[in-house]
């Protein structure tokens, strides 16, 4: 069962995180025993805060009039505003954003991280990727539920789509 939020939250977090991640593993593992580099913690934060403030705002900054351009844009939003339609997801990913720094601040306050403290962080992310979750199947349990009431839904297969293609590609 693919599900999107579960795979922004899990493979695009670690595909994007991944050299960060990578240096700072191979920073660990080569000095085993001694005291640990800043280098890997470092570029892992940098790297969050990066894309939390810095990407942020180069996408608030692109929606203006001049690129809502969209034919099949939603004509009850203002030109040049986006709507976020699935509040539930995005309130929960803005809080836990907000803990996240947080944490990390109350972690390294005596200058240390102890393995409760890394066995809670890591905890976090799962209960985060299943409150995203269960607030996604909500939202899907609600718009289903609103389709349902409109008018009927027309449900294909990726085969029948592909058969469709393959014929209208033949004539």
């Amino acid at each position: 069962m693919w599900n999107a939020t579960v795979a922004n939250l899990t493979l695009m977090a670690l595909g994007s995180s991944a050299p960060e991640i990578l240096l700072s593993v191979l920073e660990t593992v080569g000095g085993l025993g001694q005291c640990p580099g800043e280098l890997g913690a470092s570029t892992i934060v940098g790297s969050a805060a990066f894309n939390l403030l810095v990407i942020s705002a180069v996408s608030i900054y692109a929606v203006n009039e001049a690129n809502d351009t969209d034919p099949e844009r939603d004509s009850s939003v203002p030109v040049g505003v986006k709507k976020i339609y699935d509040m539930g997801v995005f309130s929960i990913t803005a809080v836990s954003s907000i803990f996240a720094y947080l944490w990390l601040w109350y972690c390294l306050l005596d200058q240390q991280v102890s393995m409760a403290e890394a066995w809670w962080t890591l905890g976090f992310f799962f209960i985060l990727v299943l409150m995203s979750f269960g607030a996604d199947r909500y939202k899907a349990s609600q718009v289903k539920e609103e389709v349902e009431d409109d008018k009927p839904v027309i449900e294909f297969s990726a085969m029948d789509i592909y058969r469709t293609l393959i014929n209208e590609k033949n004539g």
